[in-house]
């Protein structure tokens, strides 16, 4: 069993309360759950209505599977109009 985990930080410019960023950050963890099948939460930076920290896992049966997810998650998040990379931790286990 290998265990794909990424942390991510987002910076969330259009969120002006921190009602707009949940909204924003549960499209973004729906999307990676349905899109990736991962396990994802918010795990930090509750309070901050601009700053997000995410965290995803997968588990495979092969640690280039694991890997390949993570990195495709991390892709994904890259992209997303609404929010931007600031800082991440990938690790396969």
């Amino acid at each position: 069993m290998h265990v794909g985990v990424l942390q991510v930080r987002l910076h969330v410019p259009e969120a002006n309360s921190l009602k707009e960023k949940r909204q924003i950050v549960k499209s973004i963890l729906d999307r990676a759950r349905n899109r990736f099948g991962v396990a994802a939460a918010e795990i930090g930076e509750n309070d901050v209505h601009r700053i997000a920290v995410l965290g995803f896992a997968s588990v495979s049966g092969s640690h280039s599977h694991a890997q390949e997810i993570v990195d495709k998650l991390l892709d994904g998040l890259r992209a997303h109009p609404a929010a931007r990379v600031i800082e991440h931790e990938l690790e396969v286990l």
